[in-house]
């Protein structure tokens, strides 16, 4: 038995088993408590959506639909591996099950065959929508996997349970087939050796792109005939995909008076107009044009 966590211990539990994990909305008052309790919660319930796509996915476990409200789980694990948060608090995920399953997580043993539907499971579970179209030919890609065992460990964890507080839809409600593409044994089998090592820590933020490398002006006197450069044709390139090449051929390495046309209507484009349309390039139609470094 144990009281669920709250919205802040859940979403450092996530995170300090190494998710990547997004609030979406309102997700930490959401729920339907008022049609029930929340608790005490036993174990965590995996599901898959029958949907794709990441947001239309967590807008309908957010919403629910007509016949089955919104919040439908507590969190929606993307192809990707992020884990989407939508409710907190008593959720529409696991509707009646087998009773001799849930004494099963409770003592952590064996499960048995769920014939029967006679025991509430919105209130005793945490539940995760995997996004998956559940036809046994969508791919279950393995950063999904590994999120759907980091997520459900991360609660183990935090309960101080182990690996047969986790099942499937289809094991606690009859007739259900989800999730479908893996099997819970494997899953539970990776939860189990997960727990014995210690969390990954917060996941790493994404590594920032290095600034662009831009060739940094050469010099007014760089651009006069005879001049052969790669830099030349990069600068072409440039003014072509600014809409200012006025080249018959090329752009290529050796200074020309295409080229200095082309660079003339660049010059124009930015507002110059008389001597500072000369096509001859200056520091600061340079730093604007952004030639990649060659």
């Amino acid at each position: 038995m144990a009281t669920p966590l709250s919205a802040a211990g859940l979403l450092k539990a996530l995170r300090d088993e190494g998710l990547q994990v997004v609030e979406h909305r309102s997700w930490r008052t959401h729920n339907r408590n008022h049609k029930g309790p929340w608790g005490p919660v036993y174990g965590v319930m995996i599901h898959h959506t029958v949907t794709s796509g990441t947001q239309s996915s967590v807008d309908l476990c957010y919403d629910g639909h007509a016949n089955l409200p919104g919040p439908l789980c507590h969190g929606v694990i993307a192809k990707d591996g992020t884990v989407h948060l939508v409710g907190h608090g008593r959720a529409n995920h696991a509707g009646l099950g087998d009773d001799d399953v849930l004494r099963a997580v409770i003592n952590e043993t064996a499960l048995p065959a769920d014939n029967e539907a006679n025991t509430d499971g919105n209130r005793s579970f945490y539940g995760f929508e995997c996004i998956n179209l559940g036809n046994g030919k969508d791919p279950w890609p393995a950063a999904q996997l590994e999120a759907v065992e980091k997520a459900a460990a991360a609660i183990c964890r935090a309960h101080g349970w182990n690996q047969r507080s986790v099942i499937g839809h289809k094991e606690w409600q009859p007739g259900k087939i989800d999730p479908r593409g893996f099997t819970m044994d494997s899953m539970r089998g990776r939860i189990r050796t997960r727990l014995a090592g210690s969390p990954d820590g917060p996941a790493k933020p994404p590594a920032p792109k290095p600034p662009a490398a831009y060739e940094p002006f050469p010099g007014a006197a760089f651009f006069r005939a005879g001049r052969h450069s790669a830099v030349i044709t990069a600068m072409g390139k440039r003014l072509v995909a600014e809409g200012c090449g006025r080249y018959e051929v090329g752009p290529g390495p050796d200074w020309s008076e295409a080229d200095r046309a082309s660079y003339a209507a660049w010059q124009r484009k930015l507002g110059y107009s008389g001597s500072g349309a000369d096509g001859i390039p200056g520091k600061a139609s340079w730093d604007r044009l952004k030639v990649p470094n060659v």
